[in-house]
């Protein structure tokens, strides 16, 4: 019988303390007789154990005790002698569980935050007056040039492939306009992936903690996933990583590894040059299939210092003075950062990408460059569930790629001033917690010593602040001292949040 691990459930439980009428084990009961309902735990699921999933939900065994014989009693749970408690009533065959990741975006979620509390679950940041201004420049034109057809372009707009491959050209990555496929945003290109290339118990490698969306695709597809490295001091979170592939390599071949070398999610690292060689090396001796995501790497922040701690794995703890480095760059970065997999034959490497990290969550275009083959081969897979992207979205991310060098420039402004503001805000309120300064991104991976974070998650809901523990994004339920914390939106939300966070990290103990 399958089971769900605890740290899985918690992640799926969001709300439930805070919803509904009653007492709390009626409440814990009602949840979990909804995921049952709506198919989102499999029929026949093992619960976890009364003991574990009370430490992870941050109450006592006996409002789960309670919970689970609300459950037997009517008839949606079965205790199995030997087995433990079996959910029954899903409406659902599939045996794969979802862990609520849009959670941050549905009508509950946007309740709670409107009626006072602190939403810190979601890195997605606000949309550049870029976008509007895009929109507001097409013309009649633009739209007529493209009516004489039937309006289905399943590999994406002409006009969009090709300023996607310039994008690489400039970056000094050769790439024709048929090495390309637009996507409905970089979370349908890793699902895209997943469906073309990993048959299910193929093993997949991924970073040590990973991009959760990644690791929800690979997991729907039956992927086997081994993690490699990891991000604290010790390895510092790069050339370890190469080196632990070659060592698995010795013992399994994977199907693919997926990696993400430039602002990675949710560390905010980057791979410094000498990190970079070493994983080249090591995936193309090995012959090694290799997806790279560069969804978060237009978020790069572009200080040489910050990439150089990232690579010692230099710690904050209100250590850090805060002030920044000389950009190195030279000012306004004027082409993308070249791909890992630029070194890499074409059709052994897939680059994810997209325009929605940089300039607007709401404008859905991503994109695959990877060999004419594979290309078609998940233009085919896309076609059967998306016959064709946003004509409309596209043609404006036609005009948005002749803006890249001010959105770069802007984004690195506004993201550098406000990761030094969270980081000022936490030093002083929070000076025994750790991170190691982001190169890119919008967020720090903090840890909080000494507390279990699933359980202070759960109990941060009951006081209405949303935040992600650690765990959500590791592929072995990892880093339960960790938290994702945005400063994306500026540090109003984290400032309103810090002292429950604080308080829920004391009764949190790990």
């Amino acid at each position: 019988m399958a089971r769900i691990a605890s740290t899985r459930l918690s992640r799926l439980l969001t709300g439930w303390s805070s919803e509904g009428p009653g007492p709390l084990p009626r409440r814990l009961a009602d949840a979990l007789r909804e995921l049952a309902a709506r198919g989102d735990v499999a029929g026949g699921t093992v619960l976890p154990s009364q003991r574990e999933l009370a430490l992870v939900l941050g109450v006592s065994r006996s409002t789960v005790t309670a919970a689970y014989g609300l459950l037997e009693s009517g008839g949606w749970l079965e205790s199995v002698r030997g087995s433990g408690s079996r959910l029954r009533g899903s409406g659902t065959a599939d045996g794969y569980v979802t862990e609520g990741r849009l959670v941050s975006f549905d009508a509950r979620s946007r309740t709670a935050a409107s009626a006072g509390g602190a939403d810190l679950s979601s890195g997605a940041l606000p949309g550049l007056a870029a976008v509007g201004e895009a929109v507001a420049a097409l013309t009649g034109g633009d739209v007529g040039a493209l009516l004489g057809d039937d309006g289905y372009h399943p590999y994406g707009i002409p006009a969009l492939r090709e300023g996607i491959a310039a994008y690489y050209r400039a970056a000094g990555v050769p790439t024709e306009a048929d090495q390309i496929l637009v996507t409905s945003g970089s979370q349908q290109a890793v699902w895209l992936v997943a469906q073309a290339l990993v048959e299910p118990g193929d093993t997949v490698v991924v970073e040590n903690p990973t991009y959760r969306g990644a690791l929800e695709a690979l997991r729907a597809r039956g992927a086997r996933l081994v993690p490699v490295g990891g991000d604290g001091p010790a390895d510092g979170g790069q050339s370890a990583d190469a080196a632990a592939l070659r060592r698995l390599c010795a013992h399994v071949r994977p199907r693919l590894v997926y990696l993400q070398p430039t602002a990675h999610n949710p560390t905010g690292r980057s791979m410094d040059g000498a990190a970079r060689r070493e994983w080249q090396r090591v995936l193309g001796e090995r012959e090694l299939f290799v997806v790279e995501d560069t969804a978060c790497a237009e978020l790069s922040l572009g200080d040489a210092a910050d990439a150089r701690d990232g690579a010692d794995g230099t710690d904050c703890r209100g250590g850090a003075d805060g002030t920044d480095a000389t950009d190195g760059t030279g000012g306004v970065d004027e082409v993308a950062p070249a791909p890992l997999v630029a070194e890499l034959p074409m059709g052994a490497s897939v680059t994810v990408g997209t325009l929605s990290k940089l300039f607007w969550g709401g404008l859905r275009v991503g994109w695959v460059r990877s060999s004419p083959q594979v290309v078609a081969r998940l233009a085919k897979i896309k076609t059967s569930v998306d016959l064709s992207c946003s004509v409309v979205d596209q043609l404006v991310a036609v005009r948005l790629l002749d803006r890249l060098p001010e959105a770069r420039a802007r984004r690195r402004a506004e993201l550098r001033g406000r990761r030094d503001a969270a980081e000022a805000l936490l030093r002083a309120g929070a000076p025994h917690w750790e991170w190691t300064r982001p190169a890119g991104g919008p967020a720090l991976w903090v840890r909080v010593p000494g507390a279990d974070t699933e359980a202070l998650a759960q109990l941060a809901r009951r006081h209405g602040v949303s935040v992600v523990p650690g765990s959500a994004f590791s592929p072995v339920d990892g880093f339960r001292d960790r938290l994702r914390l945005p400063y994306g939106h500026g540090t109003d939300a984290l400032a309103a949040a810090l002292p429950t966070l604080l308080e829920c990290a004391e009764r949190a103990v790990g």
